[in-house]
């Protein structure tokens, strides 16, 4: 502790007992092993109330990473490790890209009615040979 050795303890040792005295030597050196004694105890609270701050604090970092993890959004962070930047999203968004998919039965339809037929394609005049477009892979009509 004060790296006294051997030689330095029976010196003081002999310098107590002639400046004390033979009489009163084990009464002062009864205090002195109180007052030892005592500082001993105060230290090893102080260190105690070092380790119990440290504790403390320890834990006051815990409950932080703790909170921080409660408001955690797992669903957002993942999202962003596979679409950073958001192209995957977008091309997959139905409404961005303009492909709504339609179903057959609409909920704008009364149970009693029945979807429109498709629009039926402009009929071909009387004289016309059927050499359009939209006609050039069908046989041609009799009447």
């Amino acid at each position: 502790m004060f790296d006294i050795g051997w030689a330095e303890m029976a010196v003081i040792a002999v310098v107590a007992l002639i400046v004390i005295g033979p009489r009163d030597l084990p009464r002062a050196l009864y205090t002195v092993g109180r007052w030892a004694g005592k500082a001993r105890g105060m230290l090893r609270e102080l260190q105690q109330g070092m380790e119990d701050i440290a504790r403390e604090a320890e834990l006051e970092d815990m409950k932080k990473k703790f909170d921080a993890a409660k408001k955690l959004d797992v669903k957002r962070e993942i999202g962003n490790a596979i679409d950073p930047d958001g192209q995957m999203a977008k091309a997959l968004d139905p409404v961005a890209t303009n492909e709504r998919h339609v179903p057959r039965s609409s909920p704008e339809l009364e149970e009693d009615e029945e979807p429109a037929p498709p629009a039926a394609s402009p009929a071909a005049a009387p004289g016309d040979s059927g050499s359009s477009a939209e006609t050039a892979g069908r046989p041609a009509q009799t009447s």
